[in-house]
């Protein structure tokens, strides 16, 4: 392996994935439900950076939807950096550049901006002690005061059974060959875990939870298992350690980058929140909040000299603040599972709420002026948005101006993820222009969607031609089809794309893309 890598797995590339929580209008959604300022997205001098962006696609995608912000990203393994260059190039994007940098060289740098972003997903679990004090020590540099912070990792107690069998594991593998493919390293890994369940051992006995834990890894994509667990240095935080190093950049904790961690009502029993509600540290009672739900995954959000806003300022950041749905009521859950509870949604709240935002983007303000929904009060709203959120239905929006030029460039960065679509399932997202996130897109609907921006009606004509060009078939029940029943299969997932996606992909900005030129002269005539 490389000197550069300083153990951590470079020979294998990270997989393409997009994580919602680094967006930038989801991060002031869950800080506002704290009462907390954060950097106004409506500002034309914002700078976001991602260290460790792995393949840049959330970077570059993120970079789309929100043109008036100035993205850095930086990964040191160079494969990664060449690809999110290349994609950057072919999305025609002005406001995004990565480096291939260490975090060490990245530190250094005369060239970089102060930031209002810093994100880091995952990568503090897998680096060394003086990597991340370097991340500290960047951090404190370069974040803007009331600058925000997301980073996730691997935690205590949830991670207290793995790291025994992790390396162990991992050393069987290695003993079966150094050179293994990602694919033999992650089948040799999973076997040898399946080979130790049938041996008796008492290690597995006294961790029931483990045999679970692992056969959910196989339906995992081989590069992640590489890289979640073959890297040298795998640390699992406390939590008040973590919060203990980054006090040192001057960074304050101020809530969970995830809406269902916020709601403790079903997380945890009334017993468990009495008890929490006691203990005056707020690093104390997160530790212990982590060892009543065996918590092994945190996302988390740190501000540099956080705010606390006056009620009156919450309030009217509430009522401006935007939502939209990417799912057709009909197909929205009306039930919410926590770790401890499940919370059945009144029809009387959520009916009139889902069919408000049924109809396209709304702000609260315009919710509430609703007679019915205004009768309901903006607490309980709140409270119903919230859920909808945790449930990945509902998605805090940007502010409605600059939504046309916006859409100029999430329709460039669509485009060049749904050409790689033609030949391969790469790419699993979309660009917003309204929430200036992602959306998740299955390969079949990017391609009808490409067939709509090439002026194309038969979308099932279209697919199948691309898919013939590509020497694939549609499969049903692992086998591939033939003739007719290809051809109703694409008809009938062309007509759950009608029925189910397009009305939704509209509202969020992702119709069929506009003529350059009319949508720069109604931008300009606004």
């Amino acid at each position: 392996m490389a000197n550069w890598s300083a153990g951590y797995v470079v020979d294998v590339e990270y997989t393409h994935g997009f994580y919602q929580e680094l967006t930038p209008s989801l991060l002031g959604f869950l800080a506002l439900l704290q009462g907390v300022q954060t950097p106004d997205l409506s500002s034309s001098s914002l700078t976001y950076c991602e260290l460790g962006c792995g393949q840049g696609f959330s970077t570059n995608l993120l970079a789309a939807a929100n043109p008036h912000i100035q993205f850095h990203a930086t990964d040191f393994n160079p494969g990664h950096i060449v690809g999110a260059q290349t994609l950057a190039q072919a999305a025609a994007l002005t406001n995004v550049r990565f480096y291939d940098d260490s975090f060490a060289e990245f530190l250094t740098r005369g060239d970089l901006p102060d930031f209002d972003f810093i994100t880091l997903h995952g990568i503090y679990s897998w680096i060394s002690p003086e990597n991340r004090r370097t991340i500290v020590e960047f951090i404190r540099r370069k974040l803007k005061p009331g600058g925000l912070v997301y980073i996730s990792y691997n935690c205590m107690p949830g991670w207290v059974s793995m790291l025994p069998l992790r390396r162990l594991l991992v050393e069987h593998t290695a003993a079966r060959g150094a050179q293994l493919s990602p694919q033999s390293r992650a089948s040799t890994f999973l076997d040898m875990a399946d080979r130790f369940g049938k041996l008796d051992m008492r290690y597995f006995a006294n961790h029931p939870k483990l045999a679970s834990r692992l056969d959910k890894l196989k339906n995992h994509h081989p590069n992640y298992i590489i890289h979640e667990y073959f890297n040298q240095e795998s640390n699992p935080f406390y939590f008040m350690d973590l919060a203990e190093e980054l006090a040192e950049a001057k960074l304050t904790w101020v809530g969970p980058a995830n809406a269902l961690d916020s709601l403790d009502e079903i997380n945890l029993t009334k017993e468990q929140r009495e008890f929490l509600s006691g203990i005056d540290s707020v690093a104390l009672r997160q530790m212990t909040r982590d060892h009543m739900i065996d918590q092994q995954f945190r996302r988390d959000i740190f501000v540099k000299g956080p705010v606390r806003l006056a009620a009156h300022q919450v309030r009217e950041k509430w009522l401006d603040m935007r939502f939209a749905l990417s799912a057709r009521g009909a197909r929205i859950p009306r039930e919410l599972r926590g770790m401890r509870h499940a919370v059945k949604l009144q029809s009387g709240i959520y009916d009139p709420l889902i069919a408000a935002l049924g109809s396209g983007p709304r702000t609260l303000r315009e919710i509430v002026a609703d007679p019915a929904l205004g009768a309901i009060g903006i607490n309980r709203l709140i409270q119903a948005l919230t859920i909808l959120v945790a449930l990945g239905v509902c998605h805090p929006c940007l502010p409605e101006p600059g939504v046309l030029e916006r859409k100029l460039h999430t329709d460039r960065f669509n485009r060049a993820v749904a050409d790689e679509s033609r030949f391969e399932r790469k790419f699993g997202y979309f660009a917003s222009p309204v929430t200036g996130g992602g959306l998740a897109a299955e390969r079949m609907n990017q391609l009808m969607w490409l067939s709509l921006s090439e002026k194309n009606p038969d979308m099932a004509g279209f697919v199948g031609k691309v898919l013939s060009e590509a020497g694939q078939r549609l499969l049903k029940e692992g086998k591939p089809l033939q003739g007719e029943a290809h051809e109703a299969e694409l008809r009938q997932r062309v007509a759950d794309f009608e029925q189910n996606i397009l009305g939704i992909w509209t509202s969020l900005g992702l119709g069929a893309p506009s003529p350059a030129k009319s949508v720069e002269q109604r931008r300009l005539r606004a």
